[in-house]
């Protein structure tokens, strides 16, 4: 899209820590989601602490969905896709809440579980 010779964008990209275990949602409308923080450092500033952001992603296609699906806490991800805005119906009334759209996404290295691959295996995991 374009605004007087301006191309207007709206594209992100994260690379980060899974921070808990992905989370399958059903939705009212019975569409599924699957819903994860990915927690990635912010720029250095000298003299200052170390910061973090931990952000909202969603998977609502199906190649996504199944990508996170198999993401694990302590992974880290590399995440393509887009902000979005959405509106749910909340106790006080409409709510809102902005969060990364997932288009693509990938595991750039596999958390250490510290279990073996046969314990894991059995819990219905899998490590590399």
């Amino acid at each position: 899209m374009e605004q007087d010779g301006i191309e207007l964008v709206n594209e992100v990209r994260l690379v980060g820590r899974v921070s808990a275990e992905p989370e399958r949602k059903e939705m009212p409308s019975g569409d599924e989601l699957w819903s994860l923080r990915v927690v990635v450092s912010r720029p250095e500033v000298t003299g200052a602490r170390r910061q973090v952001d931990a952000l909202e992603c969603v998977a609502w296609a199906a190649r996504p969905r199944r990508s996170v699906g198999s993401w694990h806490e302590g992974d880290v991800v590399e995440v393509e896709g887009r902000l979005r805005r959405r509106f749910y119906a909340a106790a006080g009334g409409r709510a809102s809440r902005v969060e990364v759209e997932v288009l693509r996404g990938r595991v750039i290295r596999r958390a250490r579980t510290g279990r073996s691959p046969r314990a894991a295996a059995s819990a219905g995991t899998t490590s590399p």
